[in-house]
């Protein structure tokens, strides 16, 4: 997302990045105390987020969902901690596709992961209810099925003993969040949910340079996902010259639009899904197969991307909960049938570091003001503004994360590298200086300042990218990786409750990212007809015991599938 930048500039701010990394080692900071100033190699991810490896056999685990990101889900984990021995989607297609995987991409398939006899050990069901009576050694699930089926399917696979990953979004609703981290209390199962950034180094990376002050004060962060789903799709005719992809329904180009895939003959034909799509909760093959276009079976641009950069954002600023948003957003585009908006547009307001009152050690100060319990406010004006934008007409900036301080800006471009440029310092030296002078903290009474000796930028650069992963890994592999050692250490009797170790995208966490979200489409979308507007975050709704609290109550469950 890097605008502007010619490639020259591009590996200036990989430099950069690097450099600070290798600033933070030698004076021993960084990396929460697991590298010494003479580290040589990357940290392994078990190692910074603190997981072991894997004793024993592996985790015996099924995937609920065979389609996009189950399957990339099956091409990214680690047989060594998590091996898959049923599989379960009603589509044949995506049964066909789990185990043949993709020519090229992430979508490897089984057959690539564990062999030619992944046919024979794997099983495969059409009905998850079945698979659960009859596979009672399944020790865990990875649920990656339309959104609206979230809940449904994770409540019910927790309540017959199985541990839980479920794709993000956390659920349709937000009611729905919270009767999913109930019920995995009241089973005592694990219930992660997969926002793979909480386990990318590399954002981990970022997170470190952002705490130690390298970007000094952050007021504004600018996050996006841009795609071009406009260009038309081509085919070849009898003589081999290529045409254009005509609809059969309505005689329009058909559009490289991801969201609105081809029906297969796989499905469109296989007669037991046709005959069943009432009882699996569609209305017709076009809305399984095509879902995230709908409000019944998709969350829109917001849950399905949004919901990632909004994640990191959260995380850059500390984990806290935005203050209010503002949104707008339309079916700008496409003249088809989908309900969902082609086009959004948010501006959230967030709390900076020193808008609360915060104790010793740096948690935030609550009161009880008008009957209610709330954070105390510090300084008011203190805020962080956060926009935005996810457009399917024009991809010039991808995807990823512009963080913009008074001491530099930070973009992180599309998981997969990440760049610092450092704000020109009008008090530095014509002839470049020996020392380094910044404000890393600024408050009302008193600006720290950090001062310290210049090393040389080749030695910090040598030592910085000797420990950046090479590949970047996008966290798929490490989540998966946790989950399953998560899982061992609760199934461990020897394990007390209170020295468990937990997912680190567990339900609140998850819950908090879905409420942003979907805060942002009722901010964009209006209630009954009302039009956008702004919209408050309330602290009662992110309480996952607190169901009267729901910024979202108007969104009515259409009816639970598979009744």
């Amino acid at each position: 997302m890097a605008m502007n930048l010619l490639p020259e500039k591009r590996e200036q701010g990989k430099e950069n990045f690097a450099v600070e990394i290798g600033r933070k080692i030698s004076r021993r900071e960084f990396m929460k105390g697991l590298l010494a100033a003479s580290a040589v190699a990357p940290v392994s991810a078990a190692l910074y987020y603190g997981y072991d490896k894997f004793h024993g056999e592996p985790v015996r685990a099924a995937l609920i969902g065979c389609g996009d990101e189950g399957g990339v889900l099956v091409g990214e984990h680690n047989p060594e901690y998590l091996r898959f021995v049923a599989v379960c989607d009603i589509r044949p297609f995506n049964l066909q596709r789990i185990f043949e995987g993709e020519s090229s991409g992430p979508r490897k398939g089984l057959i690539r992961k564990y062999g030619s006899q992944a046919r024979k050990e794997i099983e495969v069901f059409t009905d998850y209810r079945e698979m659960l009576e009859k596979r009672k050694d399944i020790q865990a699930v990875v649920i990656a099925v339309p959104l609206h089926l979230h809940a449904k399917i994770a409540i019910d696979c927790m309540r017959a003993g199985k541990h839980v990953l479920c794709e993000k979004l956390m659920a349709w609703n937000v009611r729905q969040c919270k009767e999913m981290i109930r019920t995995a209390r009241e089973t005592d199962r694990v219930l992660a949910i997969g926002h793979q950034r909480h386990y990318s180094l590399l954002y981990a990376y970022a997170l470190e340079l952002i705490q130690a002050g390298t970007l000094g004060t952050i007021k504004h962060i600018r996050a996006l996902w841009h795609r071009n789903n406009t260009w038309p799709m081509m085919e070849t005719d009898k003589e081999g010259k290529p045409k254009l992809k005509i609809n059969p329904e309505d005689g329009s180009p058909v559009l490289r639009d991801s969201w609105r895939p081809q029906i297969r003959d796989e499905d469109a034909k296989h007669e037991p899904l046709l005959r069943n799509l009432a009882r699996y909760g569609y209305r017709s093959l076009e809305e399984l197969v095509r879902w995230r276009l709908y409000l019944r079976t998709g969350g829109g641009l917001m849950a399905e991307l949004g919901s990632h950069q909004l994640d990191a954002c959260s995380i850059f600023l500390g984990k806290v909960h935005p203050l209010a948003v503002t949104a707008i957003g339309g079916k700008y585009f496409y003249r088809d049938d989908r309900e969902v908006e082609d086009h959004v547009y948010c501006t959230f307001e967030y709390p900076g570091r020193d808008y609360y009152e915060r104790d010793d050690q740096g948690n935030i100060v609550y009161e009880i003001r008008d009957g209610r319990r709330l954070p105390k406010i510090k300084d008011k004006n203190d805020i962080v503004v956060v926009t935005y934008s996810s457009i399917n007409t024009n991809a010039f900036e991808g995807y990823g994360e512009c963080v913009m301080g008074s001491r530099g800006t930070l973009i992180v471009d599309r998981e997969q590298e990440a760049m610092f440029f450092p704000e020109p310092d009008p008090n530095a030296r014509a002839q470049g200086s020996q020392t380094r002078l910044q404000v890393v903290q600024s408050t009302p009474n008193k600006p720290a300042v950090e001062s310290s000796a210049s090393e040389s930028r080749a030695d910090l650069l040598r030592r910085g990218q000797s420990v950046l992963p090479n590949p970047v890994s996008r966290g798929y592999r490490e989540e998966m990786e946790h989950f399953a050692y998560c899982v061992k250490m609760w199934e461990d009797p020897n394990v007390k409750p209170e020295e468990r170790p937990w997912p680190r995208c567990h339900g609140e966490v998850a819950m908090a990212d879905a409420i942003v979200a979907l805060t942002a489409n009722v901010a964009m979308r209006g209630v009954e007809g009302s039009g956008p507007r702004r919209i408050e975050f309330q602290p009662e709704w992110f309480d996952p015991d607190n169901f009267n609290a729901l910024p979202d109550a108007h969104m009515k469950e259409w009816g639970p599938p598979f009744e």
